[in-house]
């Protein structure tokens, strides 16, 4: 076991602010970060396997899990439940593995009340004609369906004073090199470099 511990991040953003495709990108050149795998009772989509999507579970193990308080947050949407096991995330710090929870607001703030060591992290887009843009996808939506799609982004938007850091994905490139510099700085953050550097301070001070 690791005598330094990993830091949790929670990631949020609105639909279309491009939150997925940069925590994908972000695991795929670090090494010791690890994206949270969510119990849900949801049936898997072709192509998603069970274990590295999420963990396909019953309603009836759920509640089970639920009433055990094994989750860190648990949400329902679309009459289908969502939940992030506490002891994965406390086993995978403790191995001194940063963990991302890739979740809308109201989990960051169960987690952040939960954990308070928690980092926050919001997403933006860089306006909201890019969002729109994005949201509209290939154009094969009514606009009803479009105009409530935006409702609830600025509706998800409006916390992002919630967070300990702001990212806008303006250009992908940019903010994935932001996510990374929000990991590296807290690495080196005084208290973990002590214990990463016990050794090397010991024969700097010693006389």
């Amino acid at each position: 076991m690791s005598s330094e511990r990993g830091t949790l991040y929670t990631i949020a953003a609105p639909s279309g602010a491009g939150k997925t495709s940069l925590v994908k990108a972000l695991i795929e050149s670090k090494t010791f970060v690890q994206v949270s795998v969510s119990h849900t009772t949801r049936p898997a989509r072709p192509g998603e396997v069970d274990g590295v999507n999420y963990h396909f579970v019953s309603h009836e193990q759920f509640q089970t899990m639920l009433e055990a308080g094994q989750f860190i947050e648990s949400a329902e949407v679309f009459g289908n439940h969502y939940g992030t096991c506490q002891l994965w995330v406390e086993e995978t710090l403790a191995q001194g593995i940063d963990v991302i929870l890739e979740i809308d607001w109201q989990g960051a703030q169960q987690v952040k009340k939960l954990l308070p060591a928690t980092r926050s992290i919001f997403i933006l887009p860089p306006s909201k004609e890019a969002l729109l843009e994005r949201l509209t996808g290939r154009g094969q939506d009514e606009a009803s369906v479009i105009a409530g799609r935006m409702d609830e982004a600025i509706s998800e938007m409006s916390h992002y004073v919630e967070a300990d850091y702001l990212v806008v994905n303006e250009c992908f490139d940019t903010a994935l090199k932001d996510l990374r510099c929000i990991i590296r700085a807290q690495r080196l953050f005084a208290e973990p470099q002590h214990a990463r550097q016990a050794a090397l301070i010991g024969e700097l001070l010693s006389s």
